[in-house]
């Protein structure tokens, strides 16, 4: 009996010494999986961080933006009306037309995230971002699955780092006069190209990847403003979409 116990207690401890060690593993996978986007969100939220304090946002503000807002491209439209006198109205309704995609991305998770508890689904919803949207999708495309130690350390690790970034931008606001000539807004286009190009998998979607980018050029050119990327990003999905459908449908 002594014996018996023994061994199921030994088993039992094998198993909780197995269980931590893939705990730990699947952070650190995570950690790697968002370091391109850790890389770009130091000196994209430093910028917006000089930009805040320019605006005469204090710094207190300034990292609570970042912390409960956590959306770059919401963040610099609101320095930016901010600083042009804009009223409060006006600046949280801009950003919530600008953050509505955000509920295309989240309902694009969500078949991923049936067996998780309601109250992680909410926080991994704050916490999703266009790039750690980027980094689950690829995750989802190669095994169909979605780790949710691996997911959620991808996403605090991302806003670790952008928090980070603005706190460093908030303390250098004094001394840097221009964000400009440092070429920081390029790092965020950096890395959405690298997390581009560990996405394609096939001929199709490297031509529509091609195509996409070719024809918001022309309809940057052609006077478009900001829908020149959401017009060539539909219309390249959509033509990517109906080639796979042409291409699995049998011959008859």
């Amino acid at each position: 009996m002594g014996y018996n116990r023994h061994i199921m207690l030994s088993e039992n401890s094998q198993d909780r010494s197995v269980s931590h060690s893939s705990f730990t593993h699947n952070i650190l996978k995570g950690i790697a999986h968002a370091f391109p986007v850790v890389m770009g969100y130091l000196p994209v939220g430093f910028a917006y961080g000089v930009l805040a304090i320019k605006a005469g946002l204090s710094m207190t503000n300034t990292m609570i933006m970042s912390i409960f807002v956590y959306a770059g491209s919401s963040q610099f439209v609101a320095v930016g009306l901010m600083a042009a006198g804009s009223t409060g109205l006006s600046v949280v309704l801009t950003t919530l037309i600008v953050n509505l995609r955000h509920t295309i991305m989240s309902a694009a998770m969500s078949p991923y995230l049936k067996k998780w508890r309601k109250t992680v689904i909410a926080f991994f919803g704050f916490e999703l971002t266009d790039e750690t949207f980027a980094l689950h999708s690829l995750r989802t495309a190669s095994d169909g699955l979605l780790d949710q130690t691996e997911a959620l350390s991808i996403n605090i690790i991302s806003h670790i780092s952008w928090v980070v970034g603005s706190w460093l931008g908030a303390v250098a606001g004094g001394l840097i006069t221009d964000v400009r000539p440092l070429g920081l807004d390029y790092a965020l286009v950096a890395m959405f190209i690298a997390l581009l190009v560990m996405q394609v998998r096939n001929r199709t979607q490297l031509l529509v990847a091609i195509f996409s980018g070719a024809l918001s050029l022309f309809f940057w050119y052609i006077g478009m403003n900001q829908w020149y990327v959401i017009a060539a990003a539909v219309t390249g999905a959509t033509l990517g979409l109906l080639v796979e459908e042409k291409c699995q449908k049998p011959l008859s």
